[in-house]
């Protein structure tokens, strides 16, 4: 293998071991293989221009339009020209598959499903455009170092998303492939000098030591590496975290006694889930509750608001425990009474966050699942999903009378601290808005209700899944303005406003209470998504709240001139029929800016698995797919990289001394040493002082096929009669050439005539140079559309064929001697 082509295999592994960072953000990781693939032929074809060789930056053109003819095959075939060539139509398809890629990103925990495509492109685009970069910086231009700056932000990014304790690992395979880029890259300059030269032996007949560059490479990588790993581990005051806090403070896998969890974004989009065109059962549950009004299914909290979203907070996370704490900040004489529930999800409901009421006081489930005890919620381990599961729950149902809560006295400081801030960029219109409508309020608990009835009762605001308020700071501002949301934006709201009134409050995610069956179970579906805020109270704990019109139940303990829990239950919308009258309502197919950024799209359904599509072309189809656009893009570039390489090749063997394929090449070519199509082999090949004539015959017969082929090239054809001198001189009439364009011609037509001919050939330097600067005049004096034809379309290109047509001759006569002899009879067998 030679340098160039070593240094160009560590350029594709120095990519791919970059990208291996980006294994843990999806699920399953078969689409690195899929990159693998096309990375590799990326940088085939990048060898391949190389080798011609092209000009640097049409290298960089050829891959560049090999890569989109692949993205092009995998992601938009149907929108392609002809199924192969990308249009307007596929470059608009790939825009949408970006824009979709992005509102997956928001929507997905890590690690986000294959089978979104926009995703899915963004990896692989993304991979093959580093892959890229990192070829042309360190193979094209040879220069290795600079092609650190793309695998930098490949890693850069995924460590960014992913935030797990294994990012350590992802950044030695990555520095690991840069500093073998790095050492390629010296041993292809140093080749370029001569031989590399190692160590000698330390002691007699030992083995020579490793080569100097390799040996100072391997000091120079580790001591990199060292003070990589370990500096950020030194307790110094400007360095916050560093490589290996993730292991302290990240996303956790969970060991059973430790680990984090935290996600931006754990659910997938509550608008999603409501306006699904047919409501799919997602749960079903048997409940010893005597009352299913207040049976809601949270499944994780959100408690850190940035100010234009909420999501969960960085929390530890443990083993579950046999029995669960009781919540924070419930007392003894709070009325509780204990309910059990079983729980089966649908095969294709696939949730790491475990459903159950609060506040749980028991779990009794199967698979790997973690305890976060702030939340009192339980997440999947080592990808652990609700897919098909059945589990048991022990919860509370406490009832707060509503002298109770309005008698709550304040909450402890750590509870005030953490769960009363707002960021600065918080519209000062939210707060606001609190005071005027909680004006008149003596207690917490009095101004909890009056936001509560401000929302779902006398403030004009209506239930809405189609409105976009914006993705900004000032969104929540805007649906106070406009009065029109669904129950993300109320919750959000309430919570926010709760919040600059000193009430602590987070917002909770799960499920309203499905609709009751025949057989006693109770379905709960996609449309009974929701979202409510829980406020704190001390002495009763977290407590949940309805802001939302037409959706979830109406807290008892909420309702006025009404103690205890004595009020008759509300009457709620259809359980699983949708929450509104228009069809308007359910005609969303995505989720916009404001469920993204400000909503994080905290929706409580993933997507059913019967629902997804497949997860695109099979490997195999790809590979297919491939091999074709290859094939069917190098059909009509052909004739002009088969004329480069000859060129390439002839002029070669006559700068370079002696070439295999030089010398013999003319051999092979069919048309004499005038150009025509009698024999080139002439009496210096069959009769001559030794090697060295065979040698300089093949050089100078190389040349000057070279002088011919281009004079054809630019409209001057061979003539078979003329002898080497007449077919110069023809060559240098017709092409109008000057001075010393003629005499390179009659130089190497000479130098053909002194091999063929004299009794001790010699070759002669400097007729490749004559080579080149008979294809210059010749450029010179045409049009370009004469230009254009001689490289894409050359007319000495048939002799392509001229040469297959030979050697399918030669093999056909060679099979057929052997078989003629396989089948005659020895005379000497005739007579036994």
């Amino acid at each position: 293998m030679s340098s160039r082509a070593r240094l160009a295999l560590c350029a594709w592994a120095a990519t791919l071991m970059a990208a291996c960072a980006l294994l843990p953000l999806v699920d399953p990781a078969t689409w690195i293989l899929q990159a693998a693939f096309l990375l590799g032929v990326q940088s085939v074809v990048g060898a391949a221009t190389r080798r011609i060789p092209l000009a640097r930056p049409v290298t960089v053109a050829a891959q560049t339009l090999v890569t989109l003819v692949l993205l092009t095959l995998l992601f938009a075939r149907q929108q392609a020209l002809g199924g192969l060539l990308p249009g307007p139509q596929a470059f608009q398809h790939f825009a949408d598959l970006l824009q979709q890629g992005s509102d997956d990103i928001a929507r997905y925990a890590i690690p986000a499903p294959l089978e979104s495509d926009g995703i899915r492109l963004m990896l692989v685009g993304g991979v093959l455009l580093i892959g890229l970069l990192v070829d042309t910086l360190a193979v094209t231009f040879r220069s290795a170092a600079p092609a650190g700056l793309p695998l930098l932000a490949l890693y850069s990014v995924a460590a960014g998303l992913s935030d797990g304790a294994g990012d350590w690992v992802w950044f030695l395979l990555a520095a690991a492939g840069y500093l073998m880029l790095l050492l390629a890259e010296g041993r292809e300059r140093l080749s370029q000098w001569g031989r590399v030269f190692g160590g000698a032996p330390r002691m007699p007949g030992a083995a020579p030591g490793p080569l100097a560059p390799v040996r100072t490479g391997r000091r120079i990588g580790a001591v990199a590496l060292g003070i990589a790993l370990v500096v950020p581990l030194l307790p110094l005051p400007a360095i916050q975290g560093g490589l290996l806090d993730s292991a302290r403070t990240g996303v956790g896998a969970g060991t059973g006694s430790g680990g984090t969890i935290s996600a931006v974004n754990p659910l997938v989009s509550l608008r999603d889930s409501l306006n699904v065109d047919q409501d799919q059962t997602v749960l079903t549950l048997r409940t010893t509750s005597p009352t299913l009004t207040d049976m809601y299914l949270r499944i994780v909290s959100l408690d850190d608001f940035d100010g234009t979203t909420w999501k969960p907070a960085k929390r530890r996370i443990t083993s579950v425990p046999d029995a669960l704490p009781t919540p924070p900040g419930l007392s003894a004489d709070i009325l509780r009474s204990e309910v059990r529930t079983r729980i089966t999800a649908a095969d294709g409901y696939r949730q790491e966050w475990l459903p159950m009421p609060y506040p749980p006081s028991a779990v009794q489930v199967g698979g790997d699942w973690r305890y976060e005890p702030v939340g009192m919620t339980l997440v999947g381990d080592h990808r652990q999903t609700t897919s098909g599961l059945t589990y048991d729950v022990t919860s509370l149902d406490v009832q707060p009378t509503a002298d109770q809560l309005a008698a709550a006295p304040r909450p402890p400081a750590a509870m005030a601290r953490d769960y009363t801030k707002v960021p600065d960029s918080l519209p000062a219109v939210v707060a606001r808005t609190a005071r005027e409508v909680t004006a008149g309020a003596a207690t917490d608990y009095a101004r909890a209700v009056k936001l509560q009835d401000y929302f779902s009762i006398n403030g004009g605001f209506q239930y809405d899944t189609e409105v976009d308020v914006g993705s900004d700071s000032g969104a929540i501002a805007r649906f106070l303005r406009d009065k029109q949301g669904f129950c993300i934006h109320f919750s959000f709201a309430m919570a926010a406003m709760a919040r600059t009134l000193g009430i602590p409050a987070r917002v909770a995610v799960g499920f309203a209470p499905g609709s009751p069956q025949t057989d006693g179970s109770v379905a709960v579906g996609l449309k009974d998504a929701h979202a409510w805020p829980e406020l704190y109270f001390e002495g009763v704990g977290w407590t949940r709240f309805e802001p939302t019109p037409s959706r979830g139940t109406t807290p008892s303990y909420t309702v006025a001139d009404t103690p205890g829990n004595s009020v008759p239950d509300i009457p709620r919308p259809t359980q699983s029929a949708g929450v509104g009258p228009s069809a308007s309502a359910s005609n969303s197919a995505g989720c916009d800016a404001l469920d993204k950024r400000l909503e994080a799209c905290a929706g409580a359904l993933p997507p059913v698995a019967g629902d997804q599509g497949g997860s695109g072309t099979p490997w195999w189809g790809v590979l297919g797919w491939s091999l074709l656009g290859l094939a069917l893009a190098a059909v009509p570039l052909a004739p002009m990289l088969w004329r480069m390489r000859r060129r390439a090749v002839r002029l070669a063997s006559a700068q370079h001394g002696p070439d295999a394929s030089g010398a013999a090449g003319p051999a092979r070519e069919r048309g004499g040493a005038a150009g025509g199509r009698a024999s080139a082999t002439g009496p210096a090949m069959t009769a001559g002082p030794g090697e060295e004539a065979l040698a300089a015959s093949g050089h100078v017969l190389a040349v000057w096929r070279e002088v011919t082929d281009t004079a054809w090239d630019y409209g001057i054809p061979p003539d078979e009669a003329l002898t080497p001198r007449k077919a110069g001189a023809r060559i240098a009439r017709l092409g109008e050439l000057d001075e010393r364009a003629s005499a390179s011609v009659h130089r190497v037509a000479g130098a053909v005539e002194q091999v063929l001919f004299a009794p001790r050939p010699q070759a002669q330097a400097g007729l490749a140079e004559d080579a080149r600067r008979l294809r210059a005049a010749l450029r010179e004096r045409v049009g370009w559309t004469t230009r254009l034809r001689a490289v894409v379309a050359p007319r000495s290109a048939i002799r392509a064929v001229w040469d297959l047509a030979d050697r399918w001759t030669a093999v056909r006569a060679r099979w057929t001697a052997r078989w003629t002899a396989l089948l005659r009879r020895p005379s000497g067998q005739q007579s036994g």
